[in-house]
């Protein structure tokens, strides 16, 4: 064998080593993201089997505010049928909205802030959205890793041939960082 083939043979062992690294590590973001996806559906599902038991205690105390307990309600089911970061994203902003008018209404009734059985809920949803605030910061952590990985070159190249898509962040929208306005 000659220099030339040598080299060329080199050549192609770098390359086919380079596809493979690059196209394993695409694999590994993907599978990251998807890994911290789910875990964010963990604790959204604990949320959900929250809110009922919540919603009851609060329609105990007040029962007037049919409103703002339907749609929790709906909100809820909404989030729950939800696919799709994005159309999951816009709906668990929609609940999270509901859910802090639900607590702004709680506040007028001194009873029900005493009341055990709501003081437990609220502090184990507040738990959970905290863990769902943790875990939705950890899934856009990924899904950045793995656009860039996705968008930068050369990886690019390869996510192109073997579709590798970029992700969507779990945003939340504005409305839902402001604080709630609710009048008696």
């Amino acid at each position: 064998m000659t220099l030339t083939g040598v080299i060329v043979v080199a050549l192609v062992v770098i390359v086919a080593v380079s596809v493979i690294v690059l196209y394993n590590r695409l694999v590994t973001l993907r599978n990251r993201c998807d890994n911290s996806w789910a875990q964010i559906d963990v604790q959204l599902r604990r949320r959900y089997d929250l809110i009922p038991n919540l919603v009851e205690t609060v329609k105990g105390y007040a029962a007037h505010e049919r409103e703002t307990l339907e749609s929790v309600v709906q909100a809820r089911a909404a989030a729950m049928a939800a696919g799709g970061v994005g159309e999951r994203s816009a709906a668990e902003n929609a609940l999270s909205s509901t859910l802090r008018s639900l607590f702004a209404v709680a506040e007028a009734y001194p009873d029900l802030k005493a009341n055990q059985s709501f003081l437990d809920l609220q502090a184990q949803l507040t738990d959970t959205e905290g863990k769902i605030a943790y875990a939705r910061q950890f899934f856009n952590d990924c899904v950045m890793s793995y656009n860039m990985a996705t968008q930068t070159f050369p990886s690019n190249i390869l996510a192109g041939l073997f579709g590798f898509h970029d992700k969507t962040y779990f945003e939340v929208e504005a409305s839902v960082k402001e604080p709630v306005n609710v009048q008696l």
